[in-house]
């Protein structure tokens, strides 16, 4: 199992980050211990004086497929969820400016909290999702699967080009502006349409 992460993949951010607007998807993977164990807090790594939240929606894939075309993506996932890619911000850039691998900063212990899965059939369209992360009450992302630049099926059909897809791999779609530092203390409370999928104390 993989969890298969697309960075810029909203111009919003892309522009928050002062980063280019990429010609294909980003990808990077984090791998299965990076998970964040239910019920669990979030510990801030020692390494790190900067991690920021980023929400995303996840797809999990339902069955193997590779060279997927997209008129056929939508028949490999059934459930849609929401999730937190944490990222080790001050060591993604030291890494970016030596232009190194961002694993270090993205694929740590914990640095990915899963939410709830539900079916995609409660969705009237998979690319006009509303999503939103809380922290200690607070709106400080927002953000619409339609205001992506690749959409579900696309992001499917492209990542299947390079990588196998397994039952329960996981996609990350990607984050809307808004990322910013967590702190001690802090409550994250991710939602779809209103409904909570995820709360995660940080410690």
């Amino acid at each position: 199992m993989k969890l298969i992460c697309i960075g810029r993949n909203y111009i919003d951010h892309i522009e928050e980050l002062e980063n280019k607007k990429p010609k294909d998807p980003v990808i990077f993977i984090k791998p299965d211990t990076s998970i964040l164990l239910k019920k669990q807090p979030f510990f801030i790594p020692d390494f790190s004086d900067d991690v920021h939240h980023e929400i995303e929606v996840l797809v999990k894939i339902n069955r193997v497929g590779k060279h997927i075309d997209k008129k056929f993506a939508h028949k490999y996932y059934n459930e849609i969820g929401l999730g937190i890619d944490f990222t080790a911000r001050d060591l993604q850039s030291e890494l970016k400016e030596k232009g190194l691998p961002w694993e270090k900063a993205k694929a740590f212990d914990g640095a990915a909290v899963i939410g709830k899965w539900v079916s995609k059939k409660e969705f009237e369209d998979v690319d006009a999702i509303d999503f939103y992360l809380e922290k200690n009450g607070d709106v400080v992302q927002k953000g619409n699967t339609r205001f992506m630049l690749w959409k579900i099926d696309e992001l499917i059909e492209y990542v299947s080009k390079y990588f196998t897809l397994k039952i329960g791999d996981i996609i990350f779609t990607g984050t809307p502006a808004g990322v910013g530092a967590v702190n001690p203390n802090d409550i994250l409370s991710g939602y779809i349409n209103n409904q909570q999928f995820f709360s995660i104390k940080v410690k």
